[in-house]
């Protein structure tokens, strides 16, 4: 039989067979590498996984608890040379911090943990050669160039084309047509050109001149002082960036419009149906169900998930415009602090400012997207199709609230309540909750295990509760 492309994706396609058997048949490990539920039945990850390989589950190949950069250093070095001796393909070695209740204490971001990191190994690089440079437009205008290279297969996955970033990084690594190059899968994932073949460039080697018009729109392309990355200056106007923006604003964590995907997107704008986001409230049956691979049942699949979107909250709806910087904690913040789409409008720079995690850059793209007129005239479209979403009652005035002054910061593990819910229990009472203790530190809430964080307390001679204290300082 053919031999399969890859491990991950043999491993992914197996556990996807609908016939259990076929999965059973490839002989797939299951290597853990750490546990769901952190508890704190065990004080160090290295522990816990001790027990967890006691029971019979299987180790990785190489595992180890160091005490400074230089130890990582030597295992990083010896995962590097036994890297093709191993019976799966690695891109790298993660480093996690050992102490569990240090784990808890630090946390997560929105999307990873912070106290584990990925130590990637050198990608594996192959010889190609530089055919063709197209031009992508983002949703933001952003004219990206992207090399056409001769298919080339890198650890099981064709390569046809790779990232130039933008046009100093051309002009910087003297990137011409029919140039050999050396590409690699970065992190094992995305393909990009890491240097030029000079010895072997044929003769007339054409430069790769800068865009002055948008490929799609035609527009002038512009780039900002002290800005590295060249734009379409068309704005929604561009179908390219209408297309991306439409995608954006159906996505999940936007308006979460279900069936609504990207070759749709593209069929819809293609066929004239749709020029903004305000015209998917306008789609008719019989015209959708006209199109190419839809019918009847998917035409109404569609409405339906158009119709339900309509319901949602105001941070998703200032998230799913696809404001320049303005991501999901952003939208969140803009949100609680101004209450009202109205109010988030008419907010000037200096206003903007004054919202959590809004600097002058971010805020300078909020204002700048509510003064365009088209913009406007979009939003307008949409609230007349009926997107709507509750309002948002403003909190007791902080200045009145018991805790009002007060920074309070939380350590160890509990049983009464979850950190999150601590928190923001002590936000509604008007303290503020840091992840650091300083001399502006009120008290330091302790759970069991707490880490270095009580040691500093105590240091600086800050009050420490524990969780009974807590319940009597919330009651």
């Amino acid at each position: 039989e053919a031999v399969f492309a890859n491990p991950r994706n043999a491993a992914a396609g197996s556990l996807r067979q609908l016939d259990s058997r076929a999965t059973a048949s490839r002989n797939l490990v299951f290597l853990p590498y750490g546990v769901g539920e952190n508890t704190l039945e065990h004080k160090n990850l290295s522990d816990k996984m001790d027990y967890i390989y006691s029971l019979g589950f299987r180790k990785p190949p190489e595992r180890a608890v160091c005490t400074n950069a230089l130890e990582i250093e030597s295992i990083y070095k010896l995962m590097v040379h036994d890297r093709e001796s191993y019976s799966m393909m690695l891109d790298g070695m993660v480093i996690k911090v050992n102490e569990i209740a240090a784990q808890i204490d630090m946390g997560f971001t929105v999307k990873v943990p912070r106290f584990s990191v990925a130590y990637k190994f050198p990608a594996v690089e192959k010889i190609t050669t530089v055919k063709e440079i197209i031009l992508q437009v983002g949703r933001t205008g952003a004219v990206t160039p992207v090399a056409i290279v001769e298919p080339t297969d890198i650890e099981g996955a064709m390569v046809e084309r790779a990232t130039l970033h933008n046009f100093d990084e051309i002009d910087r690594k003297d990137i011409r047509l029919g140039d050999k190059v050396i590409i690699l899968r970065s992190g094992d994932v995305i393909p990009k050109i890491v240097r030029v073949v000079k010895e072997r460039r044929p003769k007339g080697a054409e430069k790769i001149p800068r865009p002055v018009q948008c490929p799609v729109c035609g527009s002038a392309v512009v780039q900002a002082e002290g800005e590295v990355l060249a734009r379409c200056g068309a704005g929604l106007f561009c179908e390219a960036q209408v297309k991306e923006a439409i995608k954006h604003f159906a996505s999940r964590k936007a308006m979460d419009i279900d069936g609504l995907g990207n070759k749709l997107v593209e069929q819809l704008v293609d066929i004239g149906l749709v020029s903004s986001v305000a015209d998917l409230y306008k789609l008719e049956r019989e015209p959708l169900a006209a199109m190419d691979r839809m019918a009847e049942k998917s035409a109404s699949n569609l409405l339906e998930a158009l119709e339900k979107s309509k319901a949602t909250q105001l941070f998703k709806f200032i998230f799913a415009l696809g404001i320049r910087e303005v991501g999901e904690a952003t939208a969140v913040s803009l949100s609680e602090h101004y209450l009202t789409l109205d109010a988030i409008q008419k907010a000037d720079l200096d206003s903007l400012q004054e919202v959590n995690d809004v600097g002058p850059v971010v805020a300078a793209y909020v204002e700048e997207f509510f003064r365009q007129t088209h913009n406007l005239e979009v939003i307008e479209g949409l609230i007349e199709a009926g997107v709507h979403w509750p309002i948002i009652e403003r909190q007791q005035s902080s200045a009145s609230l018991p805790l009002q002054g007060q920074t309070y910061v939380i350590t160890g593990a509990f049983t009464g309540m979850a950190r999150d819910k601590m928190k923001q229990a002590l936000v509604q009472l008007g303290a503020k909750v840091s992840g650091s203790v300083s001399k502006k530190t009120y008290a330091v809430i302790v759970g069991e295990a707490p880490g270095s964080k009580l040691v500093k307390a105590e240091k600086l001679g800050i009050q420490v509760l524990n969780e009974a204290d807590f319940e009597k300082l919330i009651e």
